[in-house]
């Protein structure tokens, strides 16, 4: 990235940080085993994880547990929609949970995460497998979490309708003014058989990804980029290549159901759209081809340059068998673990030509061009800081970017509020516990 975050943590935090890590650090032995309870002693573990990765770190955990079977780790999970904060809730409370999976910015403002520094380079991990998200991931030049998987972004494009129109298929190495024209040169009819010829969702990621794939990111002093990426957003709706905002919240039209309909030329959204579409194919919903190829990208930053949103597994402070716990994160987050979770279908945060093959399959399924999910380099959606999802992207850019695509005020406007915001709503709030620089 050309702009890094640096932080420094406030005293609360820092002394939260330091009495966890007085309690126990890591061993030269760096995590074989050999914790508290000796050399092959039973140690007993609790890990809890998104539900949807529940079955799978159950089948990765059932191979770990062959190399290493005096380390029993209970695995469980809460409902989605209360997961966060419950497990917030059972931390503060002192529950024996070990290892934490999620989203390493819900927890950074608890205290509660042991740095992995210290095992990380006594175990003499390789980390070059998580390519730019290893460094993305570091709070004040410290590791508090590994990503085990992510999500990134791919542009879906309707074959049928390509052919149809004798249109050469979007390229893997496309601008975003090529995608513009492309687009309109795709969009025909009106009303309800209208094509359009592509859709972006009404999330604000739809329209900023420009600006973070040339490696701003959305808590900036800088915001200009931001301003031209929501420019052409409107200028799209302009062309009418793209479904406005406005019809988007009036008729609640879906990514997914818009797509399906067969009317869309081409779909910005993640990876998850895979399944979504697969499904359908199965359930006989679609009669259309498909494929992928990667995001358009400015002019000056390399194809296949996409968002991503890792998610990570972390170490309580207060786990009384940290040396263990940091083994089974090392498994599930390396190379063996990554290689079961990408069979299953998720893109890892770890990565190899392996690893990459077992995400691919042998071919028979669409997309035909999967392999373009696993070539990325991805910069992080947000800042992984405390209440930049919550605060910044879901209030500030949510709310800004809605008045402008209805017309209540210009990109330039929005932008300038946007950052006046940030610095109101975010910035002196957290400026407590958190300093920002630039490098």
């Amino acid at each position: 990235m050309n702009k890094f975050v640096s932080l420094t943590l406030a005293s609360a935090l820092v002394a939260g940080l330091a009495a966890g890590c007085s309690s126990s650090k890591p061993s030269a032995q760096g995590g074989n085993g050999a914790g508290s309870g000796g050399e092959g002693k039973p140690v007993k573990l609790k890990m809890t994880v998104l539900s949807d990765d529940l079955n799978t770190f159950k089948l990765a955990y059932d191979e770990f547990k062959k190399e290493n079977p005096n380390i029993d780790v209970q695995i469980e999970t809460i409902p989605q929609q209360q997961y966060y904060d419950k497990l917030r809730l059972q931390l503060s409370s002192g529950e024996d949970i070990d290892i934490i999976g999620g989203n390493m910015d819900v927890f950074l403002d608890t205290g509660i995460l042991e740095p992995l520094d210290d095992y990380i380079k006594k175990n003499k991990i390789d980390v070059s497998g998580f390519g730019p998200l290893y460094d993305s991931l570091k709070v004040n030049d410290k590791m508090y979490g590994l990503p085990y998987r992510k999500s990134n972004w791919m542009l879906y494009y309707n074959k049928t309708l390509f052919d149809q129109a004798k249109v050469p298929y979007p390229k893997a190495d496309m601008t975003w003014d090529e995608f513009r024209d492309l687009a309109k040169k795709m969009t025909k009819g009106e009303g309800a058989n209208k094509i359009y010829g592509a859709f972006l969702h009404p999330w604000a990621q739809t329209w900023y990804i420009q600006a973070v794939q040339g490696g701003s990111t959305i808590i900036d002093k800088d915001l200009t980029p931001f301003k031209k990426a929501l420019q052409f957003r409107m200028d799209m709706e302009k062309d009418g290549s793209i479904m406005s905002w406005a019809e988007q919240i009036s008729t609640s039209a879906h990514y997914n159901s818009a797509f399906q309909k067969g009317n869309v030329a081409m779909n910005l959204i993640g990876d998850w759209h895979v399944a979504q579409l697969r499904q359908a194919e199965e359930e006989k919903k679609i009669n259309f081809d498909w494929d992928v190829v990667p995001v358009p990208h400015p002019s000056g930053v390399p194809a296949n340059t996409s968002l991503a949103t890792p998610v990570s597994l972390m170490v309580n402070k207060n786990s009384k068998h940290k040396e263990e716990a940091f083994k089974v994160l090392e498994y599930m987050t390396g190379a063996k673990g990554a290689k079961i979770f990408a069979s299953k279908g998720f893109l890892t945060g770890y990565s190899n030509d392996e690893i990459r093959k077992a995400y691919v399959g042998d071919g028979s399924m669409k997309p035909k061009n999967i392999r373009y999910f696993v070539e990325q380099k991805e910069y992080p959606e947000y800042p992984l800081l405390p209440g930049v999802k919550n605060i910044v992207l879901n209030n500030i850019y949510k709310q800004e970017g809605e008045i402008a695509l209805t017309g209540g005020q210009t990109a330039e406007q929005a932008i300038q509020k946007i950052g006046a915001r940030v610095q109101k709503e975010w910035a002196d709030k957290y400026e407590k516990e958190f300093k920002t620089s630039k490098k």
